[in-house]
């Protein structure tokens, strides 16, 4: 009788650390990952601010000089070393473990983005209603200064500005949120808002409960289907009137402001935004595929596909504000709105003035839902596989898994009910200004670059991207890594720093300790990089240049060397079989 074949290390950890179930899902969930709420509701207001058609310049080469690149890097880490992002560090280069810490910390701070996606179910919920809540103002919530949908035209605005109100302005300030004066008056919780945060939350532990198995198979839908809602708004967008000059404003080239270096600052940050560069994301997401996947070609189209929804969700907005302005008898610019504004206040007046409103509402807001969840459980992910990778023997086990991320979306659900209080939007607007600001963001590029192209080596690691997937980074790759990565993002570093201003909602100003607690958040992230180097320097036995020797080389042998040893084992395995049968 044939001896039963022996499993190998590599394969008893692949079965408890997990696979993509195959390729599609792996490309699904990155895609999900990275086309979010940057795309729709930053991406064309960026466009429109900051020279129109003009935009387009400096964003396409960031992209290509550090969008891509920096992309291709990250991804690559994870497939290299199947880690999460602090134990990858130690399989490349131990003293930059530092930068997996704190690009931990700021995926901890930015899982607060589900707060979006419990006021997108609210609207959606109140869009099945015969009569659009955000477009009257005979409701409780209203005062005597609302002005309906109807009623607020060009005469309101040039002539009432600073006493009338919208009435999706109140609906959205003091139904939903019922706004308090500041950070210091927190009031209570809004319980029908917090039950829309509760069911987002048991939603993402379904879809990250099993790791890979379940979030590769969610995303087979939350990836997919905004971009048919996508479409749906595109093609009524484009065929209503006023859409051109909506398009105009939108794309109309200013050729002057490709002069002005805070475009170009703007054009960086919308790509390390919306292609989650610096989050650790990419590198947890690449750390399920297998050794050989083609992680080079996947990185160009799901570039090329981030950046090509950034530019036709401009249309879908675009068109729609144009039509709204026209019926308004206002200027497209006086519409115009970024972030939540243009989400939760602009769109929904605009649509409201469509034939069927309730049907154009439900597709926008199911749209909105759904490009948020996908971002926000691969962020939840990232922090599940991180620490599951530190301690792999408790928290792997089938059982002890389950309850840990139980218990840890428990925590996050409970931690995020100060986020649905009257004070929360001051809460959630401190902590998306600071925690995950792009200072942040710039720092944790520089040292991954740093640490990646200089102390571990870009020409070797362009060997192990060539040994993955048979296409060796070109040369312009391994500059970027090197040079222009590093440069420009130790430049919008520092200008940032030089151009920094205070926080402020409308014209509310925080308090002092506020402050002090954002700078807290940010420098909570980027000075674990030093610390923790110096830490390490501090602890590891020898000499100076001993210790640095030592924290500058991989401590274990990452993926490609467990591939060799696996197949050197089944080798052996078979040779033994065969001599003893």
């Amino acid at each position: 009788m044939d001896r039963p074949r022996r499993q190998t290390g590599k394969q008893r950890r692949d079965e408890e650390r997990g696979r993509w179930a195959s390729r599609t899902e792996y490309i699904l969930v990155v895609a999900g990952d990275v086309v979010g709420l940057g795309n729709v509701w930053r991406f064309p207001y960026l466009c429109y601010k900051n020279g129109g058609g003009a935009f387009l310049v400096p964003y396409g080469v960031l992209a290509v000089f550090t969008g891509i690149p920096l992309f291709l890097l990250e991804i690559s880490v994870g497939q290299y070393t199947q880690e999460g992002v602090i134990t990858c560090w130690t399989k490349i280069c131990p003293l930059a473990k530092g930068i997996g810490v704190g690009v931990l910390i700021i995926v901890f701070y930015n899982s607060t983005y589900i707060l979006i996606e419990a006021w997108a179910l609210f609207y959606l919920v109140f869009s099945f209603r015969s009569q659009l809540p955000w477009t009257t103002c005979d409701n409780t919530w209203n005062t005597v200064d609302c002005s309906d949908l109807q009623t607020f035209n060009s005469s309101n605005v040039t002539t009432n500005q600073t006493k009338r109100a919208s009435a999706a302005v109140e609906f959205w300030e003091r139904r939903m949120l019922g706004l308090s004066g500041g950070i210091e008056e927190l009031g209570s919780v809004r319980w029908e808002l917090a039950l829309c945060l509760l069911a987002c939350w048991v939603f993402c532990y379904f879809s990250v409960w099993k790791g890979v198995r379940s979030s590769g198979k969610v995303a087979y839908f939350t990836a997919t289907f905004p971009y048919v809602m996508l479409l749906i708004l595109l093609i009524r967008g484009l065929t209503l009137p006023g859409a051109s000059e909506g398009i105009y404003y939108y794309l109309y080239p200013d050729i002057n402001r490709l002069a002005d270096l805070q475009v170009w600052i703007e054009a960086g940050s919308q790509i390390l935004f919306s292609y989650s560069l610096a989050g650790g994301v990419l590198n947890v997401l690449g750390s399920y595929n297998e050794y050989n996947n083609d992680c080079y070609k996947d990185c160009f189209w799901i570039c090329l596909l981030n950046s090509g929804t950034s530019f036709v969700a401009g249309f879908v907005v675009f068109s729609v504000l144009g039509f709204m302005a026209q019926e308004q008898g206002v200027s497209v610019d006086t519409v115009t709105e970024s972030g939540p504004g243009l989400a939760f206040i602009a769109y929904p007046q605009a649509t409201a003035l469509i034939p069927l409103p309730q049907f154009w509402t439900v597709c926008f807001f199911l749209m909105l839902i759904l490009l948020t969840v996908d971002s926000h459980f691969v962020l939840i992910e990232s922090i599940f596989t991180s620490v599951s990778d530190l301690f792999p023997t408790f928290l792997r086990a089938p059982v002890k898994h389950e309850i840990f991320v139980l218990i840890s979306c428990t925590s996050f659900c409970l931690l995020h009910l100060a986020l649905v209080t009257e004070g929360g939007l001051y809460v959630f607007q401190l902590i998306e200004f600071y925690g995950g600001t792009r200072a942040c963001a710039n720092f944790m590029a520089l040292s991954e670059c740093v640490a990646l192209g200089w102390i571990f080596g870009a020409e070797r690691f362009s060997n192990i991207i060539d040994d993955m997937t048979g296409h060796r980074p070109p040369f312009v790759f391994r500059l970027c890594w090197k040079f222009i990565i590093p440069l420009l993002s130790l430049i919008s570093f520092i200008l940032y720093l030089v151009d920094y201003k205070h926080l402020m909602v409308k014209d509310y100003v925080y308090p002092d300790w506020a402050y002090a607690l954002g700078w807290t958040m940010t420098l909570s992230s980027v000075v674990m990089v030093p610390l923790w180097a110096a830490g390490l320097m501090c602890l590891t036995p020898g000499s100076f240049r001993q210790r640095l020797a030592v924290l500058c080389r991989p401590a274990e042998d990452p993926a490609w060397q467990r591939k060799r040893m696996g197949e050197q084992g089944m080798t052996v395995e078979l040779t033994t079989s065969a001599v003893t049968s």
